[in-house]
């Protein structure tokens, strides 16, 4: 099937929606052709905001999609912004796909507002983690479906994960896509089974738009790809066996999540799709050159500094978390961060002296990886701990819990700069234009839901 025109036409979106703007924009377009679109509340978030899902045409077949699973990844929504319009107004494609499209464009509509002061911009990577949000895994919506192997269980999805497990119950979706975008890198994909027959369709959407491939470090170093840049999705089983063979303690004393959405809707036949997009990119992502050191001594460079990181923000955090309350969000991956940190090394160090693949020069992507990108990615857990001091300010404590909270949010907002100016120098990096990425998320769930309906 030729997406041509349906992908052309993506706008040129210069920022991202609020949850506001997104609920406002689907009930408008239910109010426009109430004879093709429905928009149903679908249930409430933990703090009690309406969920809204829309229902698009009338095909044989359900699509079931959903955007920020994870709330600090609005690339999806957007996506969904345009899709819902596009193939409402689009007979022909909506007639041809025979699909029933089942839209949401924010599952975790809560966590999606703690990121909203950078949605409007400026797109720099200091704006973007300064602001940033991301729940604990064990209260993310992608990864708390129940969950059995070997010794381990997860029975507690939270009420987001409740409603995306009664639709996949009720819908049985022969396609489903869970909307995620990474911060920097390239593209690469997630699928539930092997596709070769799609994967040069799948690479060209990405060259269209010039947006490279992702040929550094996979998301797991236990993962093993299709293909260059294409992964099986990552199951909780394969973490259960990694933590199993390489950490010191058991399984269940460190695992605390549960299982995703593609896990869940396997029993069904599902064919669940992720395409991973940055918002950042920089050049040596897509470079194969060889270093002059082995990519183990850089993922060991990486995982020492990584370490340091965690224990100097753990030491922060224990100055204040006899005053964090319960409906603190920011402080929870802290903690977990805190609680599995010396684990967590310990199990990915031994991974990386057994494994041989490791023993061969560094390509210029993986030192990328490896050294340079992580110093971004470690300023996350320096926004969650000063966004959680802010959070017990708000309340204004006593005097003497007050001073605290300021010491440390003063000594979180030093680091958080010096370490900014550190990732901002390091990385030569362009931000990536938000249409461009929408095309590519878009033409590439178009070409797997088009392939497994068997259409040309």
């Amino acid at each position: 099937m030729d997406f041509t025109k349906i992908v052309k036409n993506v706008p040129d979106y210069k920022e991202f929606l609020t949850v506001d703007e997104m609920d406002e924009s689907s009930k408008k377009l239910a109010q426009e052709y109430p004879d093709i679109v429905s928009c149903f509340e679908a249930g409430k978030s933990r703090k009690g905001h309406p969920i809204y899902c829309l229902k698009i045409g009338n095909g044989s077949k359900n699509a079931l999609m959903f955007g920020c699973p994870h709330p600090n990844e609005p690339m999806g929504a957007m996506m969904l912004e345009y899709f819902s319009r596009a193939i409402t107004e689009d007979k022909e494609l909506r007639e041809e796909l025979d699909y029933t499209w089942y839209l949401i464009k924010s599952i975790d509509v809560d966590g999606t507002k703690l990121n909203e002061k950078w949605f409007k911009g400026p797109y720099t990577l200091s704006n973007y983690a300064r602001n940033y949000f991301r729940p604990a895994g064990y209260e993310q919506v992608e990864w708390t479906f129940p969950f059995e192997y070997k010794k381990y269980s997860f029975n507690n999805p939270i009420p987001e994960t409740q409603i995306l497990m009664k639709l996949i119950d009720e819908l049985k979706p022969t396609f489903m896509y869970s909307l995620h975008n990474a911060g920097f890198g390239g593209t690469y994909w997630y699928l539930t089974k092997e596709m070769k027959e799609i994967w040069d369709r799948l690479y060209e959407t990405t060259k269209k738009e010039n947006v490279p491939l992702h040929l550094g470090e996979p998301e797991v170093n236990y993962i093993v790809p299709y293909a260059p840049a294409i992964f099986p999705m990552i199951s909780q089983r394969d973490t259960y066996d990694y933590n199993e063979k390489y950490g010191s303690k058991s399984p269940e004393e460190v695992m605390s999540c549960g299982s995703s959405s593609s896990d869940y809707a396997e029993k069904y036949g599902t064919v669940t799709l992720v395409t991973e997009l940055p918002y950042f990119y920089e050049p040596r992502i897509e470079s194969d050159k060889l270093m002059d050191f082995t990519r183990r001594e850089a993922a060991l460079k990486n995982l020492e500094a990584s370490n340091e990181n965690a224990k100097a923000t753990g030491e922060l955090y224990k100055k204040i978390k006899a005053y964090i309350s319960d409906d603190n969000p920011f402080s929870k991956m802290v903690e977990v961060s805190l609680k599995f940190n010396e684990e967590d090394y310990d199990a990915s160090k031994k991974f990386i002296m057994e494994n041989e693949e490791y023993a061969g020069l560094c390509k210029e992507s993986e030192a990328l990886d490896n050294l340079d990108i992580p110093k971004f990615h470690r300023l996350f857990m320096w926004t969650l701990l000063i966004r959680s001091c802010e959070h017990e300010l708000e309340k204004n404590p006593e005097a003497a819990v007050r001073k605290v909270l300021e010491e440390v949010h003063k000594i979180g907002e030093e680091n958080f700069k010096n370490l900014s100016n550190v990732a901002e120098k390091s990385l030569n990096y362009q931000v990536v234009p938000i249409r461009k990425l929408v095309r590519i998320q878009l033409e590439s769930g178009l070409i797997v839901a088009s392939h497994i309906r068997g259409l040309k």
